[in-house]
């Protein structure tokens, strides 16, 4: 038996498939409950078998990797800031991940806050007074990342899960030291 490890990224998007051709009767689209089926059984393995702390950065990580995917893939970079946005939150309806607002855009120092309504990841949960889109996190830098080509820091600061009817997250540039 083949057992791949290695210490880099390697997925792509084409490493989706085909999904068209490989679901012709099911089709594209399927059931949160089925989606969150397979977040939450991995997150609570994952917290058990390596620690909550572990257990996020992984989600953050993957979140993040797929975010750039996201972005490089299904939206136009070359667009100014605005009409950006407007193209993330059109897609971001047409997958049925959510739909985003922006609340504060501080375009100088490149921090945002972003507010998700009804989030595939948590939207319904039972109160548990603690966020748990990780995954989002990640997500949202990695696009914010493909898109302006700088390191974001992403957290969720208000969620579902908390007690909130949104997802609030705080996005902002990490300045790296030259």
């Amino acid at each position: 038996m083949f057992k791949e490890e290695r210490n880099y990224n390697k997925f792509t998007w084409r490493d989706l498939g085909d999904i068209e051709r490989g679901r012709p009767n099911l089709g594209l689209t399927v059931p949160v409950l089925a989606y969150r089926l397979l977040q939450y059984t991995l997150r609570d393995v994952l917290i058990t078998e390596s620690g909550v702390d572990k257990a996020n950065d992984i989600f953050i990580k993957a979140g993040r990797l797929a975010g750039v995917q996201f972005c490089e893939n299904l939206l136009n970079r070359e667009l100014g800031f605005n009409e950006f946005i407007a193209q993330l939150q059109q897609v971001l309806k047409e997958q049925v991940i959510g739909i985003l607002r922006i609340e504060k855009a501080d375009m100088e120092n490149m921090r945002f806050t972003l507010v998700v309504a009804e989030d595939l990841d948590c939207s319904g949960l039972p109160f548990t007074d603690e966020v748990v889109c990780q995954y989002d996190e990640g997500f949202i830098a990695g696009i914010f990342e493909a898109y302006t080509g700088k390191p974001f820091s992403v957290r969720e600061i208000d969620c579902w899960a908390s007690g909130e009817r949104v997802c609030r997250f705080v996005a902002r540039e990490v300045k790296v030291d030259k």
